[in-house]
């Protein structure tokens, strides 16, 4: 029964709402009738592709081509079309048109430009400059791990470095840049060595000025999908017992959503006392972000595509 709400939670009132946000231009806003930006676009079509019913293929192709249309010479994207340099959404991209039959070139050129694309806070020379640091024993981290930033030429983060991975994951071995390999290993090390200590993940500092940091949701649910491929692992275990802990405090449709995608992924049974994404927006009428509507939508489905088949049970 609860399945069947949900199913039809998703064709009566996410997909006619994506359907319906659609800018003229192919591109969707973080919200109806606003400006095209690519992080939106390609959470939307994640979320069409992989929806209960086929979509028109000329929705998703238009969405396609306003991706293609903002990549820049380098191979990256910005997060809007208008700016010149690329950033993090770069990965989202690449995720996205790696599952267009005639997107290579791109997604080839996206992900070059991310094996490329280095933190600046883990060179050598800060690195050198950090062993002499009055504060080196108040945020313990190995500034030899190196994953990605949300601006190029920043510090590592934990979401832009777990989209980083799956993007990278999602790659066939001849797409993959000879870079690959050791920039994985870098970036799932980095990940382990930023988890708060007593299991999840915030942005990225797992002590601030000696005090534990405290997990979040969203960044959580992250770096456990980046890490799916592992689901044993001891930090994992207990990141995601911390999850299922802290599920029925949660009111935000976004990170009910993630969660719930999370927990499904690694073979974990939905709390009895959480809540439903259907009974939230009845609740509180969440929805005016596309971003949180595509999060749901891809939370109800199998992931048969967009994140690959669900592993195993875990416990």
């Amino acid at each position: 029964m609860e399945a069947d709400r949900e199913k039809s939670f998703a064709e009566e009132v996410c997909l006619p709402f994506l359907r319906k946000a659609q800018n003229m231009d192919g591109g969707w806003g973080f919200h109806p009738q606003s400006r095209s930006r690519v992080e939106p676009t390609c959470w939307a079509l994640q979320a069409l592709a992989e929806s209960l019913n086929r979509e028109p293929e000329e929705r998703v192709t238009r969405g396609l081509q306003f991706l293609r249309a903002a990549q820049l010479s380098d191979g990256s994207w910005p997060s809007m079309p208008e700016e010149k340099f690329g950033c993090w959404v770069t990965s989202l991209c690449c995720w996205v048109l790696l599952a267009a039959s005639d997107s290579s070139p791109a997604s080839g050129a996206g992900l070059r430009w991310l094996c490329h694309d280095w933190p600046r806070d883990t060179t050598l020379w800060r690195r050198f400059l950090s062993k002499f640091s009055s504060t080196k024993g108040l945020h313990p981290i190995n500034m030899s791990y190196r994953g990605w930033s949300w601006t190029p030429g920043t510090s590592s983060w934990v979401e832009p470095t777990s989209f980083a991975l799956i993007s990278l994951e999602q790659t066939s071995r001849d797409l993959l840049p000879p870079e690959a390999i050791r920039r994985r290993e870098l970036a799932t090390a980095m990940l382990y060595d930023r988890m708060c200590p007593g299991g999840g993940w915030n942005c990225g500092n797992p002590l601030v000025y000696g005090v534990a940091g405290e997990p979040l949701i969203v960044p959580t649910v992250w770096a456990l999908l980046a890490l799916r491929h592992d689901p044993m692992r001891p930090e994992n275990v207990m990141s995601l017992d911390w999850l299922v802990h802290n599920i029925a405090s949660i009111r935000s449709g976004g990170s009910l959503a993630l969660a719930k995608i999370c927990l499904e992924t690694y073979g974990r049974k939905w709390p009895a006392d959480a809540p439903t994404l259907a009974d939230l927006h009845e609740n509180s009428g969440f929805f005016q972000s596309v971003q949180v509507v595509a999060w749901s939508c891809l939370a109800i489905s199998e992931r048969s595509r967009w994140l690959g088949a669900s592993l195993a049970k875990a416990t």
